[in-house]
Order: C-alpha cells, then sequence, then structure tokens
C-alpha cells in the first residue's frame, strides 16, 4: 500500500459462448480478451503533451505480456443462442469489457481509494 503497487494475483471468468465449436480457440479468446482489460486497468494510457503523442511506439506504451498474467481460471458455459447461426456467440469482447472493471473495483476494495480513472497509477493508490 505505501508504493502503490498492484500485482493481480488471479483474474478468474466464466462465461456463457453459446455453443463452442473451436474449445481452445474459445478459452484463448477469453484470455486474451481478459488481459486486454487487465492492460487497460493498470498500464495502457496514450500520453499526449501539447497535441502530440509521447509514447507512440510499443517501447513506451505498455500492454500485458505472459509475464504479467496471474493464473486463471475460465468457465465456459455452453447456452445455444436459438437466434445464431450454429448457437455461437462473440467471445473475445466480453472479457474485454469486464475485467479492468474487476481489476479496478478490487484495487478500490483492497485500498479505500475512490479511483475514478484507468489506468490506476502508484499514486492513485497512495493518495500522494
Amino acid at each position: 500500500m505505501e508504493l502503490g503497487l498492484v500485482k493481480v494475483v488471479a483474474l478468474d471468468t466464466a462465461q456463457d459462448v453459446g455453443r463452442a465449436i473451436n474449445p481452445d480457440a474459445v478459452l484463448g479468446q477469453i484470455q486474451g480478451g481478459s488481459a486486454q482489460g487487465m492492460g487497460l486497468a493498470l498500464m495502457e494510457e496514450i500520453v499526449v503533451t501539447d497535441g502530440k503523442i509521447r509514447n507512440p511506439s510499443f517501447t513506451d506504451y505498455l500492454i500485458p505480456t505472459i509475464l504479467d498474467m496471474p493464473p486463471m481460471q475460465v468457465r465456459v458455459l455452453e447456452y445455444a443462442d436459438p437466434h445464431a447461426p450454429y448457437g455461437v456467440r462473440g467471445v473475445g469482447e466480453p472479457p474485454t469489457i469486464s475485467s479492468g472493471p474487476a481489476v479496478a473495483a478490487a484495487i478500490r476494495a483492497a485500498s479505500g481509494r475512490p479511483l475514478r480513472r484507468v489506468p490506476v497509477k502508484p499514486e492513485h493508490v497512495t493518495g500522494v
């Protein structure tokens, strides 16, 4: 808490995928989307100064790698969509949308700080 450092120790999810035609691909999409959401919550930020982007490359714009990912338990629910071809649903976007706010909410609950923006930086956690 004193340093404002955050380490996500688990990122579990359950998702209704309709019908999983390719279960391995579905799992990869859910894991990848979750990684994106976690990145948005903790590290991804376009820095603009005087109308110029100051971090235009992946050297400066941070995205999560496999080394940043915590262990994940993924529960795939299959309730076929009767209105979609083969009963499928999109699987990549939902975890991107939900995992970022989940990470931010966990930090808010652990720190007691009123976090109002992402990415959450150490100074947001420490209040300094």
